[in-house]
């Protein structure tokens, strides 16, 4: 039985439809386009080196150690990538691995949210995460943060059923550790293994010997994910085990470390009102809700415990990206999954009403913006879009159409016909972020991937190449343009950086406020920026 009946019985919403609403959420934009910059990019350079054979105990980047992550998240991409290659390119196949983690992260979310909240809560609390608006893009890309969040939500319901079945609950808080610790390192299993060692103290559910016996199992399910990957990197590379542990996990959360920081102490206080909107206020109004005379029932301590937990150790560290706030969403939508039923009908009906207008105008602008790309009509759009991106032709392909079409049918058929209820905000919400992530990534798409695309660039100064040269040197070329270059066009640049070495062609990337002059020796053969970012200029130079 569950920990605690909420304010009455959960509304009703079929199973089936929560399931297909999610799949599409999930499957929408991960094929289609190219790795976009930065964080793409890095990841699949990284998978496209498993994919040529590098070993996998040491993550390699266009020729070179990439020691920020263990391996689980590119070992999947590159699994997925070959599996599917013979539909997809290589980089689409990547992408699918993102897909998966997320299906598990919606699921064990969603399971959470019926062991704490009741039977028929967790379709709720799966609609409230992916009507997050910080979800939808971060996890719809090639990074390793989709498997993180995928570990802890595992985790954090393998703690909501400890009480319940805790040697079961013991295997699935030990595999969701081992998730997050083969994605990103130590922060997961930092997260997880404080919230366990609060729990007790803030409620009598799981003040037992058998939340003992579960946290021990939990530890040695986990085992093996903690020292594999560690002890054979240990045993190839000490001075890269060392660089993984030290610069890249420890180093992140004390400031010991050469990396750049951005420490921003109350960075994620600033981004949650629209990262995590509306799972926020509806959390909130949860806890507004509660009759604390009872104390912290399990519904309310576990998620915002988790939530404190992971709060207080963002902040605390050097580098702030939003990005890094995404497991804060799990605890967050099952602590705002009984607001859902309780909301005043004023407050209900104000989050309907913001949903249905936002997202519908959002729609129109899209639409409009899509016909102004193929008429030059209106022309003040027309223009405006032009003017971002210049050059750039539309292109009419009908399967993307059509599922724009559909998605824009079904969002008017939603808002004219569904009944008004406890449900109908989160479900507008649902649907109409999903149909603004499912109209950019049909009928924009395209429009995007050559906003943020390399190719063309690359294809470019590939064709500038002479016919015979023995290597390219490059100098502050980022992590990103090398990993492109590696799979766009096979080139492995060796940094002046490291190492002065002898090239006859040299690839400089400069601000374009920053003209890089040929040196005495070399002369410019081909210079060029990406086409929806002219502030980098990249120069390519060739001995006399």
């Amino acid at each position: 039985m569950p920990f605690f009946e909420p304010f009455r019985q959960a509304p009703r919403i079929h199973l089936g439809w929560v399931i297909a609403l999610c799949a599409l959420w999930t499957l929408l934009g991960l094929v289609g386009h190219d790795p976009w910059k930065p964080d793409e990019a890095n990841s699949f350079g990284l998978i496209y080196s498993i994919l040529q054979g590098s070993d996998w105990v040491i993550p390699m980047l266009a020729g070179e150690p990439f020691m920020e992550k263990p391996p689980l998240y590119y070992l999947t991409s590159a699994a997925l990538a070959k599996l599917f290659s013979g539909w997809l390119p290589l980089h689409d196949g990547a992408r699918l691995a993102s897909g998966l983690y997320m299906g598990l992260a919606l699921t064990f979310t969603g399971l959470t949210g019926r062991e704490l909240w009741g039977k028929g809560y967790g379709r709720i609390t799966a609609l409230i995460m992916i009507a997050c608006l910080g979800l939808v893009v971060r996890t719809h890309q090639i990074i390793t943060d989709t498997a993180l969040l995928a570990g802890v939500a595992v985790a954090l319901y393998g703690l909501a059923l400890a009480p319940r079945r805790p040697a079961i609950a013991g295997i699935i808080i030990g595999t969701g550790m081992g998730i997050g610790f083969m994605s990103k390192g130590l922060f997961e299993l930092g997260i997880i293994a404080v919230t366990a060692a609060l729990l007790p103290f803030l409620s009598s559910t799981w003040r037992s010997q058998k939340y003992a016996i579960c946290l021990f199992i939990a530890f040695i399910v986990a085992l093996p994910w903690l020292t594999i990957w560690p002890f054979l990197l240990h045993q190839r590379a000490p001075l890269l085990f060392m660089e993984w542990l030290w610069t890249n996990n420890l180093g992140r959360l004390t400031g010991a470390t050469p990396l750049i920081s951005s420490f921003e102490p109350g960075y994620y206080l600033t981004i949650l009102p629209w990262f995590a909107w509306p799972a926020l206020p509806l959390a909130l109004w949860t806890l507004w809700r509660h009759n604390w005379k009872e104390g912290f029932i399990p519904a309310i301590a576990l998620p915002l415990t988790a939530f404190l937990v992971i709060l207080l150790i963002l902040s605390t560290a050097v580098t702030a990206r939003d990005v890094y706030a995404l497991p804060l969403l799990p605890p967050l939508s099952v602590l705002a999954t009984a607001a859902v039923n309780s909301l005043r009908r004023g407050a209900a009906n104000s989050l309907d009403w913001f949903s249905v207008m936002t997202f519908t105008l959002f729609a129109v602008v899209l639409w409009l913006g899509w016909y102004a790309t193929l008429t030059g009509h209106p022309v003040e759009i027309a223009h405006w879009i032009d003017k971002r991106q210049p050059g750039y032709i539309a292109h009419f392909e009908g399967m993307p159409l059509l599922l724009a079409v559909t998605l824009s049918a079904a969002w008017l058929t939603v808002i004219t016909r569904m009944k008004r209820g406890a449900l109908r905000g989160i479900v507008n919400s649902a649907l109409g972020i999903t149909l603004a992530w499912g109209l950019l990534a049909t009928i924009w798409l395209p429009w995007l991937d050559a906003d943020k695309s390399y190719r063309a660039m690359i294809v470019s100064m590939q064709g500038s190449l002479p016919a015979n040269y023995n290597c390219i040197s490059s100098q502050h070329l980022g992590e990103p343009q090398r990993a492109l270059l590696h799979y766009f066009a096979g080139i492995i640049t060796l940094r002046t950086e490291i190492d002065d070495n002898h090239c006859e062609l040299k690839l400089i990337q400069n601000r374009a406020d920053f003209q890089e002059m040929a040196e005495p020796g070399w002369k410019l053969v081909w210079q060029g920026h990406r086409q929806g970012d002219a502030s980098e200029i990249y120069s390519l130079f060739q001995k006399h």
